[in-house]
């Protein structure tokens, strides 16, 4: 690759991975809710996503994927259900959840996190058709292993970056949510609208 290429893929990259989209707002989500820490842990475990799908992307299963619409589609609507239920599960919790007694630990934190990118269609996407662009044309397998693999974790490099940027800003603006006096069940229900219009978001792509 060249300096013109890198810097092409730098830039696309910064913007692609910075749109909104269910793994920035999920991240924002936490730290709003929860603080910075709960934010921070769930950038690493968007990441810890990526990382799979840069394994899975230099192996060539993401062919794979891309060569079956129907396997694509399924995906994506496992991970909008996953985030509907997510959603659900906020809108029916317990008192003590409502009340912040019990958020939700670091290591659920970290779960969802994962799950939410894997099951993320904009993280397919990225992979499936944006990545492959920028490998070099009639590479040998092990080249273009090579370069996805390189690809990918400048990529990570780069979400890593800016998904912190959105838990440390998210958390500026949650310390303010958290001190007005409200109601759990009205926390609670602006999380689950977020979750279900995650949800809502992905079914939508997937059709």
């Amino acid at each position: 690759m060249g300096i013109g290429q890198v810097l092409g893929f730098t830039s696309a990259t910064v913007v692609l991975v910075g749109m909104p989209g269910p793994n920035n707002l999920y991240i924002s989500l936490r730290s709003l809710t929860q603080g910075r820490r709960a934010g921070v842990v769930s950038a690493l475990a968007v990441e810890t996503g990526t990382l799979v799908y840069i394994v899975v992307t230099a192996l060539g299963l993401a062919a794979l994927v891309q060569a079956s619409p129907a396997l694509f589609t399924a995906i994506t609507v496992t991970g909008a259900l996953y985030l509907a239920y997510l959603g659900i599960k906020t809108l029916t919790a317990s008192a003590a959840e409502l009340n912040g007694i019990a958020p939700a630990s670091l290591g659920r934190v970290f779960r969802d996190g994962v799950v939410v990118n894997l099951l993320n269609p904009k993280a397919a996407l990225f992979f499936l058709a944006f990545l492959p662009q920028f490998t070099t044309r009639g590479a040998a397998p092990d080249q273009l292993r090579t370069e996805m693999l390189l690809l990918g974790l400048g990529a990570m490099l780069i979400g890593l970056a800016l998904d912190l940027s959105y838990a440390v800003g998210a958390d500026a603006l949650g310390r303010r949510f958290r001190s007005v006096r409200t109601t759990g069940r009205a926390r609670n229900l602006v999380v689950a609208t977020i979750y279900l219009g995650l949800s809502a978001f992905a079914l939508i792509t997937a059709l």
